[in-house]
């Protein structure tokens, strides 16, 4: 059975109505790609620094993971951030090294007003948390967010070792959100794994009532979508393969307030609207632990490699493969971690796949040298962005 609602969504009414209500254009900006550097990640993996272009002219820094020997056209992963995460966070890079291993570029960036696109240089500060009036500014605030995101999948999907049908995203804690988001309206994205959220809510639910700047105002704006989470997933499914994967003690956003079974019944409601369950978001739960990217744990490496196929891995060997326990790991490698994060029920007991991943310097990790940066300045900062909205 076709439903009205996937009739709709196939003449992208609720796509488009998206896209609209938060300020993303179609199509975006052409990305101007700019190479800075290179430098070995680590062996085998060769990592590029770059930027790319978003809105009003401003330009988003980023490094590109890649195998230093690709084996033909493999997939393409975009990592977004999650609050006070940037390029310089270890499961950012530790992300492009573990997965450009298996044969995937990987591109991770920094989101408006962290790392490189803050004034003070800085990371964790959760810059654009603060609420600037009117509400429409937290609306454009979530499309530069998305237009982001598309950029990056823009920028993958023109490399020649990827593979244009191959490219998945990921996203942690606030970059969940984003994802949810971004993946409704971003057809290319053939894969999304949403972690450390995407338990889309009822209205005066958590999303309604997060930090209203970057999630908030924009999640109460997609009212008029009637089941805002329902819709959107619905939206994922017309797309492609989505997993929502999480710790079932994730109090950071609200996992145990309503447990697995708010996934169940939300899985239920999406095959209601688009009339069959084909495609309907998959779910994963660790028990006793919270907050974690889990897309560097061996279950989504798994769920990855089904339905983008690496080139350098089977399912068979990732089963087998060492983890690596990344609180003590970070301690060796001299890696920074937020210390909110780092206990052993949060990030610092991930048992990431693989083993051998270096801990990546700060100054490696920066896309731009002192000089540039300060040259490049106003085209890369937060306050720029604010100067341009607030314009209009």
């Amino acid at each position: 059975m076709i439903t009205a609602w996937v009739l709709l969504a196939a003449a992208a009414g609720p796509a488009a109505q998206i896209r609209e209500a938060l300020f993303v254009p179609e199509p975006g900006p052409a990305p101007a790609v700019r190479v800075h550097g290179r430098f070995e990640a680590a062996p085998g993996v060769t990592a590029e620094r770059i930027s790319f272009e978003t809105l009003h002219g401003l330009r988003v820094p980023a490094i590109l993971y890649r195998p230093e020997r690709p084996r033909g056209r493999g997939p393409g992963l975009v990592v977004v951030n999650g609050h006070g995460g940037d390029q310089y966070s270890w499961y950012a890079f530790y992300t492009g090294v573990l997965y450009a291993w298996a044969g995937a570029a990987v591109l991770t960036y920094d989101p408006i007003g962290e790392g490189e696109r803050n004034s003070a240089r800085q990371s964790g500060t959760r810059a654009h948390d603060r609420l600037i009036e009117p509400p429409e500014t937290a609306r454009r605030l979530a499309g530069l967010m998305i237009t982001d995101l598309r950029q990056a999948v823009s920028v993958l999907a023109a490399r020649p070792e990827v593979d244009p049908g191959r490219i998945g995203a990921m996203g942690y804690s606030m970059g969940s959100f984003v994802l949810a988001l971004g993946g409704a309206v971003e057809p290319r994205l053939r894969a999304c794994v949403l972690v450390g959220g995407g338990n889309l809510d009822d209205p005066d639910g958590y999303w309604d009532n997060s930090k209203p700047m970057c999630q908030g105002i924009p999640y109460r704006t997609l009212a008029f979508l009637g089941d805002r989470p329902a819709a959107l997933y619905a939206l994922h499914a017309a797309r492609g393969p989505t997993l929502i994967y999480n710790g079932l003690e994730d109090t950071t956003v609200a996992i145990p307030r309503y447990g697995a079974g708010l996934f169940r019944e939300l899985q239920k409601r999406v095959a209601a609207l688009r009339g069959s369950a084909d495609g309907v978001f998959e779910t994963g739960f660790v028990a006793g632990v919270g907050h974690r990217p889990f897309f560097v744990t061996r279950p989504v490496a798994l769920w990855l490699e089904r339905v983008l196929d690496f080139p350098n891995w089977t399912e068979a060997e990732i089963r087998v493969m060492p983890e690596t326990h990344v609180g003590p790991w970070a301690k060796a490698a001299g890696v920074e971690m937020d210390p909110l994060y780092a206990t052993e029920h949060r990030e610092g007991g991930t048992r990431a796949l693989g083993e051998g991943v270096p801990g990546l310097s700060r100054e490696a990790l920066s896309v731009f040298a002192p000089a540039e940066w300060e040259a490049e300045k106003k085209r890369l900062v937060y306050e720029s962005w604010v100067a341009a909205v607030t314009a209009r």
